[in-house]
């Protein structure tokens, strides 16, 4: 915000706010506080009934021509649950029904806490949607290991296979 003589108001410094216990980006004027808090990010490793597992060839920044898995950030107004199954559709025209909670990783360094779910495809036809050049189904032994977009896809892809054999039901967090 700008006052009438166009001088900058609101936060703007960081200091560390009376009963605080790290610093915070304040207004000297007034003491409002915004407050930083970590991104959700809401994704699914889907598979279809033959056991292929649904991939999406990034359209977008970061990363663009990787392979991911169908994620996002999570939208005010939505639960989790539907924010993984509104950027299934968005990237891959995926329908599905989630079957639990995969991991929760935790990622300070980049301000963000990812939520993978389980699902299964009710529909196996899939096509890229406007994030995406591609999207593919592949089995396991088939992943495009070295294209992978980010390490938390890897992380949930190999966490997921574990699960699938092992019949895991307990959620996974970042590995050692």
């Amino acid at each position: 915000m700008t006052d009438l003589e166009g001088e900058s108001t609101g936060p703007r410094i960081y200091r560390i706010p009376e009963g605080d216990d790290r610093e915070r980006l304040t207004c000297p004027d007034c003491g409002f506080i915004a407050y930083e808090n970590p991104r959700i990010v809401v994704g699914v490793v889907a598979r279809a009934e033959d056991e292929r597992i649904l991939l999406c060839r990034r359209a977008i920044p970061p990363r663009i021509g990787y392979w991911t898995l169908p994620a996002g950030y999570m939208e005010l107004n939505e639960t989790a649950e539907d924010g993984a199954m509104r950027e299934a559709w968005e990237e891959a025209r995926a329908r599905m029904r989630l079957t639990g909670l995969l991991a929760v990783y935790s990622l300070a360094q980049i301000h963000q806490v990812q939520l993978i779910y389980r699902a299964v495809l009710t529909d196996p036809s899939v096509s890229a949607g406007p994030e995406s050049q591609a999207v593919g189904l592949f089995h396991y032994d088939e992943l495009p290991w070295d294209e992978l977009a980010f390490p938390t896809v890897e992380w949930a892809l190999k966490q997921d296979h574990q699960t699938h054999l092992e019949g895991h039901g307990q959620a996974f967090s970042n590995p050692e």
